[in-house]
């Protein structure tokens, strides 16, 4: 079957997914690596946490080598029918309205941030004074 180069679903990839059978789709293409499984640098769960998915963003994000990507050729047995992986969604937050905590209005907050400040300022000053007069 290695010898077909033909192409599969990825529910037909998907049954190929433990240490003795090991297939993967990467960038479209279908390896079988089963025989790499104990020589890969990563160890062998790397690959089998891989399988039955898309793992072209995990074999992309660890940043193999030319010489990586050249043995690729040797575990190469077919195509994915990109009609079979599911779409990739962005995850999108639901909307939701603006919700003021604590019902505290912009008018109050300006006014505080406003009054606040004097009254410490005042209330230096009447240490001051204070302190000055009961001194003399």
């Amino acid at each position: 079957m290695a010898g077909d180069k033909k192409v599969y679903t990825l529910a037909e990839v998907s049954t190929h997914s433990d240490r003795k059978d090991c297939w993967l789709v990467i960038d479209g293409k279908v390896y079988d690596v089963t025989k790499f499984l104990e020589d890969h640098p990563g160890g062998d769960e790397v690959l089998l946490a891989a399988t039955g998915k898309d793992a072209s963003n995990d074999f992309e994000d660890v940043g193999h080598s030319s010489t990586a990507r050249a043995m690729m050729d040797e575990f190469y047995v077919g195509d994915i029918d990109s009609a079979s992986i599911p779409a990739k969604r962005m995850y999108t937050p639901p909307k939701q309205p603006h919700y003021n905590q604590d019902k505290t209005t912009d008018f109050v907050i300006k006014l505080l941030q406003f009054i606040v400040p004097l009254l410490i300022l005042g209330l230096a000053f009447g240490v001051r004074f204070y302190t000055k007069s009961s001194t003399a």
